[in-house]
């Protein structure tokens, strides 16, 4: 098959891993990180770059979003079919399956986990933050919440940036455990030490736990097993499923 992907720029190593080991022709095209702060934004956003996709190139266009607090409901196919893995966000791409993402969140509440790109993605867009203390850590300094304020309010105003800034805050009392989640072709990046320090300064105990690409390999070859992907017809929209499922379709 042809396919299209359009996904957030933080899965870009993972996804970029298994395009390369599918026997399918992949077009890759990553959106920048952040979309889902501002989930109504984001998913018109994504929409455009849906819409632009010519109709007849691809026999499927895959989705690399989890539901991500609603960027992909109301998301709507054109003239080619979606393909979204049922997630409730990006981290069940890495762990492999929504069923071990509940597992572990069941588990070990209050844990942030890091991926290469939850690292690198400040890196990308130019910080002088390598360590990913930017507007990715949710447990960040004075100074941090401040630079952050200061970009959302040029970017969404200063009544939706302060909103974000406190939601943060908000979420960084629960954290109490940081994850690295490795996978073999990371390991060069020698990811832990930066994780292991960023814990420190958080107070946070730290935890280094296998990926799993499972999901993600099977999303990009085309295995596509309605219990773990969503197919979305044209003149269909996503819909959260509120179960298990995590996602459904309606007409649009």
């Amino acid at each position: 098959m042809i396919l299209k992907v359009i996904a957030c720029d933080i899965a870009r190593r993972e996804i970029c891993h298994c395009a390369a080991r599918s026997p399918n022709i992949l077009d890759l095209e990553f959106l920048p990180q952040g979309l889902h702060d501002t989930p109504a934004r984001g998913r018109d956003e994504v929409q455009r770059r849906l819409d632009a996709v010519p109709a007849g190139q691809y026999d499927a266009i895959l989705i690399g979003y989890g539901l991500c607090g609603g960027i992909l409901k109301e998301l709507r196919a054109g003239a080619t079919r979606l393909v979204i893995p049922r997630a409730h966000d990006c981290i069940t791409f890495f762990l492999g399956s929504k069923e071990r993402y509940q597992c572990r969140f069941s588990e070990r509440p209050g844990t942030y986990y890091f991926t290469a790109g939850w690292l690198e993605v400040p890196v990308r867009r130019g910080s002088q933050d390598p360590a990913g203390q930017g507007a990715f850590m949710p447990a960040q300094s004075a100074a941090s919440l401040e630079r952050n304020l200061t970009a959302w309010t040029a970017r969404f105003g200063e009544e939706q940036a302060r909103y974000l800034v406190e939601e943060m805050r908000r979420w960084a009392q629960h954290y109490t455990h940081g994850a690295l989640i490795e996978f073999e072709f990371s390991r060069p990046l020698k990811l832990e030490d930066q994780v292991r320090r960023l814990c420190a300064e958080k107070g946070w105990a730290f935890e280094r736990i296998p990926g799993d690409l499972a999901l993600l390999q099977r999303w990009v070859d085309g295995d596509w097993n309605p219990a773990d992907f969503l197919e979305v017809a044209p003149g269909q929209k996503v819909m959260p499923s509120y179960d298990t499922q995590i996602i459904s379709t309606a007409p649009a």
